[in-house]
């Protein structure tokens, strides 16, 4: 597996692991574990914006590593991947 893909990998499962603690948060009735998900969220999507300019900069100095250079497959496997996590 290449470095971009790797990269582009963990960005959707941090994506994905943010979803669900979303979805944790919404669920629940408890004020307390409510806060903790939701921190546990604001962390993820800090580190999603992070990885992003990571794979941004990392795109620029490496075409190769581009998303767009990606099978199909793969990319549409990510993708269904991702929102079947969001889903559950």
């Amino acid at each position: 597996m290449t470095v971009g893909k790797e990269l582009h990998q963990a960005l959707g499962m941090l994506k994905m692991s943010s979803g669900q603690f979303q979805t944790f948060a919404n669920r629940t009735q408890d004020p307390m574990a409510k806060q903790m998900y939701m921190g546990f969220t604001k962390k993820l999507d800090q580190m999603v914006q992070d990885l992003t300019n990571r794979v941004n900069y990392v795109e620029s100095q490496e075409p190769q590593f581009k998303m767009e250079n990606m099978t199909q497959a793969a990319f549409e496997q990510q993708q269904a991947a991702q929102q079947s996590m969001r889903k559950e």
